[in-house]
């Protein structure tokens, strides 16, 4: 199965939730009114893609049509198709590692499949002929490092940790040294889930960035958040406190293939101003793949 393939499949629930309404309103479309462009604008708002960004892309739209580029339902779907993927495409959407040894700091709170992630994206590098190694620095919660341990295993890297309740950065540490010796290219290090304390949470994560800093000189650098894409509005929520405090580089979506609203893209891209570096559409080892502006808007207009 291709990337779009995948993608459409899971957003397919989405798809369902709002190509019902959109299917009837491009059909019947006999000219852009008042009412027309209130319906589109609600509906886009209950597939998340936010008030903010909802409004936007329909007032995008009412300028095209007054200027006589959509005539059709058909041109307003393919407008809006544009639309869409112009909102979300933001930043660089290539991973770190044009420059090896790579280091990738993955943040996000506990819940929205961080680990897991962690494990597909070393599946990723793996795939590309890399040598990766995990640091397990989320230890803080019970049993994280086991996970990212059977994680490892699946993925074929290896891994460093540290006992439950050690400190973060001494793990991050000794996985900068591990890297070096064993010569690896690319460092994925686990953070501890929780956004209860911003200001412990960033001084946390400032002393990690300095151990690299000292440790990995020019290394490539990334800070990936994981957002559950079906928390809706409240990814969104922690999306902005992640920017404030962690320095984000870029977003990673998943569980798309649950019952998630995958508006939330555009709001995320164009609110902040973040890119969408990759989206989880399933349970397997590749089901983590990169994020394409349109196809994520084609997949979601389908």
């Amino acid at each position: 199965m291709g990337l779009f393939e995948k993608l459409k499949q899971g957003l397919s629930r989405t798809a369902r939730n709002t190509t019902a309404r959109l299917g009837g309103l491009f059909a019947s479309f006999t000219g852009a009114n008042e009412e027309f462009y209130e319906e589109l604008e609600e509906t886009l708002i209950l597939a998340d893609v936010g008030v903010t960004a909802a409004a936007s892309a329909v007032g995008e739209l009412r300028e095209r049509a007054k200027r006589g580029v959509c005539r059709s339902g058909e041109e307003i779907r393919e407008a809006l198709t544009d639309i869409l993927a112009e909102r979300a495409s933001v930043g660089d959407t290539a991973l770190a590692g044009e420059k090896y040894p790579a280091v990738i700091l993955v943040v996000g709170v506990n819940g929205v499949g961080k680990t897991t992630s962690i494990g597909k994206l070393a599946a990723f590098y793996k795939s590309q002929g890399k040598r990766v190694l995990l640091v397990a620095g989320d230890t803080f919660r019970a049993a994280a490092a086991d996970q990212l341990g059977v994680w490892a295993e699946r993925a074929g890297a290896e891994i460093v940790r540290h006992g439950e309740g050690s400190d973060p950065a001494a793990v991050v540490f000794d996985g900068c040294s591990a890297a070096k010796a064993r010569r690896c290219d690319v460092i994925i290090c686990d953070t501890a889930g929780r956004l209860h304390n911003k200001s412990n949470l960033m001084n946390e994560l400032a002393k990690i960035g300095r151990v690299i800093d000292r440790e990995m000189p020019g290394a490539s650098r990334e800070t990936l958040l994981v957002i559950d894409a079906t928390t809706g509005q409240n990814g969104l929520i922690q999306a902005k406190q992640f920017k404030e405090t962690a320095g984000v580089t870029g977003i990673v979506l998943t569980k798309l293939d649950g019952t998630a609203k995958g508006g939330i893209v555009v709001a995320i891209a164009s609110e902040l101003g973040v890119p969408v570096k990759l989206v989880g559409v399933g349970e397997g080892l590749d089901d983590l793949i990169p994020f394409s502006p349109r196809g994520f808007a084609e997949a979601l207009l389908q």
